[in-house]
Order: structure tokens, then sequence, then C-alpha cells
């Protein structure tokens, strides 16, 4: 922001059409979604045009909520997301077909600024606000990007530079009711409780070892539950692994929907989920999301950047490693440039299946959450 300007600064003035930035993958999105409402609640008669991926038109599609429409980026560097090829030519058609767009306001909510921003002031919107680290380009209002804060709360105060103060800390997600018939139908949803159970993570150092997993089902399993696997891409084949080796004793109480589902159907099956149990992803940030209690297993870094920010119904087991278990490099560096080591070993493996499951019971019998002690969460690694 300009020198001196308070964070909950004012609104502009005659704002009809607004551009958000922000590329990346579910998560990223769902984090958005209280500053998106923020900004439909602040300027009610403006049309609000994400830029962003065919993963965010897919969810958002014919779905109530603040964006109108999604316009889908091109692949540029550091604002797509992913390791892409830079595309000038696709970069610079996009540019030209926004420009004309004459958005009245533009928001970064893409990261530190060292690409995003650059790339948000090409639109040529009369205001922008957004965030920046020192290397960035600075916009019209600009926050100060520093790594370690919830990312809901970082695009909320984003949001509030141009004058639209949060309407709720948490992301949410309407599901139709068609979402939700297809999601009993898929899940074979009966009066048993029901567990839906999201293994992946994009970075395998947030997974829980799929054999944990395989012990969650099953007690749930032997417990009365019906458990359901879900996963896309990388994450399928481990689901229905997980599935395949918890049904030879649990039978068809255990079942797998990975790589069967679109997105409509996914957010239909965690709907009508009663929890959804899994690592830090896209998938349980959707289930929370979409108003499903949650039990999961976090590292205790990325619990500060995207863990949920309340505990009646989501539940979270800590693991406090802070090097890595094979060569013992520091992980706690600062942002996603920072280096890492070439292994990907589990950093929540310490977290016990006694704990998670006694998280999905709590939750189904509407428990109090455990104290914290200092047996149950030290410090390791250090």
């Amino acid at each position: 922001m300009r020198e001196g300007a308070p964070p909950n600064a004012g609104r502009f003035d005659e704002v009809l059409k607004i551009a958000v930035l922000r590329g990346g993958g579910l998560g990223d999105l769902l984090f958005t979604m209280p500053a998106l409402d923020a900004l439909a609640d602040a300027y009610p008669e403006a049309e609000i045009v994400l830029l962003g991926t065919p993963l965010h038109a897919e969810l958002l599609r014919d779905r109530p909520g603040p964006v109108s429409r999604v316009e889908l980026l091109p692949r540029a560097r550091g604002v797509y997301g992913g390791e892409h090829e830079d595309d000038p030519r696709g970069t610079g058609a996009f540019m030209r077909r926004m420009r004309a767009e004459a958005f009245d306001l533009a928001c970064q909510m893409h990261g530190g600024g060292r690409y995003s921003n650059p790339f948000l002031l090409a639109l040529g919107a009369r205001h922008t606000v957004g965030t920046a680290t020192a290397d960035a380009a600075p916009l019209e209002r600009t926050l100060p990007y520093v790594y370690y804060q919830h990312e809901v709360v970082r695009w909320v105060e984003t949001a509030a530079l141009a004058g639209a103060p949060s309407v709720g800390p948490e992301p949410t997600v309407a599901v139709t009711p068609g979402e939700r018939r297809r999601g009993r139908a898929l899940t074979g949803a009966g009066p048993e409780p029901l567990v839906v159970i999201h293994p992946g993570a994009t970075d395998p150092r947030r997974r829980w070892p799929a054999e944990r997993f395989t012990d969650l089902a099953l007690r749930c399993a032997a417990d009365g539950m019906r458990v359901v696997l879900v996963g896309e891409g990388d994450d399928a084949a481990l689901a229905d692994a997980i599935a395949r080796h918890a049904s030879r004793a649990a039978g068809d109480a255990v079942v797998s929907l990975a790589g069967r589902l679109t997105l409509g159907d996914l957010a239909g099956v965690l709907a009508v989920a009663d929890i959804c149990v899994g690592n830090d992803s896209g998938p349980r940030h959707l289930a929370q999301a979409v108003g499903t209690p949650t039990a999961s297993i976090y590292w205790v870094g990325n619990l500060i950047n995207a863990g949920p920010l309340t505990r009646a119904s989501h539940r979270v087991q800590l693991s406090w490693t802070t090097h890595c278990p094979v060569c013992g490099r520091d992980a706690t560096q600062v942002g996603w440039t920072a280096p890492r080591c070439e292994h990907d070993e589990s950093f929540v493996a310490d977290v016990s299946v006694d704990a998670v499951y006694d998280d999905v019971r709590a939750l189904l019998e509407g428990a109090p959450a455990a104290p914290v002690t200092a047996t149950t969460a030290p410090l390791r690694g250090t």
C-alpha cells in the first residue's frame, strides 16, 4: 500500500469489473474464497472475473458464488502455477484481450509478486492491490508478503486493501442438490457413518505413509463405518492400493472411487461424508469448504500457512519434524524457492494412527478436542 496508508483502506469509486489473479491448484483457489466473498460483499454491483486455471474453471462452472466467470491464464512464468514453459505469444494475446475488458480493479492474490505484480500491472486496471516481497513491483496498495502467514488470512488482508473487509474466516463452496445426489449414489451412502479418505498430497513430504491410511481404514470399517478412498493423478494408484489392501479384511466396507470423479462429483462425495481424513491437500481443503468435518495430518510449517482456522469440526494432528529424516537438512527455510534436499521422505510419519482415529471418533461423537501436552507435541529434529 502507499506509504502510510491504513491496512483497511477505503473502497474505490465506480468499480463495476474486478479481476482477481490466482493461479495454482485447488487449495490455492479455496484459500482465496473468503477474500472473494469480501470483494463481492463490498462491491455488489461488480462482476468478479477470476484469472485462473482449468481446474478453477471446472469447480466454479455453474456454481453459486462470488465469481462471475473464469478467464484461463496463459502459461506465464510464476503466474500459472507449477513448472511450465513460458508462452509469450499466448500471454500477449491474453493481455490484449484482458486490457479490452477495462477492469476497474485488479487484485493480485498469487504469491509475493515477483512475477505476478508485473503481470497484474499489464492488465491496465484503474486500481491495483496485492502483496509484494521487497524485490517485487509495488501496486497502488500493497501488503508486505511474509511467507509464514495463513493463506486465508493473507488474501483476506489483501481484499481489505480494496475496502473489502472479511465476511468470514474460512473458505466456503456451495454444493448443488444434483452433486449431493450424485455423491450419495457414488458412495452408496447409507445409515452407517461415511468416512472419505484422501491419502495424497502434491509434495510427497506431506503424505502420511500409506500403511497408516490402510490401518485407519480397517479401524473405521471394524467400527461400523463405510470408507471411500478418493484421489486423482498420482494419488489414484495410491488410493486404489490402500482400498485393495484394506478390503481383503474389510470387504466392501472399504472402496475406492479414485480416478473416477469429476470435481463436481468430488464436491458431492465430500458433502455427503460425515468426515474427511487427509493430508494437507486440495481435497481436504474442499471438504472443509463444503462443510464436512475433517481430521487432518499436517507438518507444522504447513499448518501455519494452510491449516484450518477452527477446531470445532476440524481436528489436526501435527508432526514437529523440522529436518529431513534422511540427510538432516533444515526444512524450515522461508519460501517455496528455498533450496531443499532431493529426499521425498514423509515429514509426517511420526503421527500415529491412534491419534488420527481418536479424532475421527471424537468428530463423530461431537466430543471436545484433546488437550495438547508436552508429550503429545514434542519438537523433533532440532
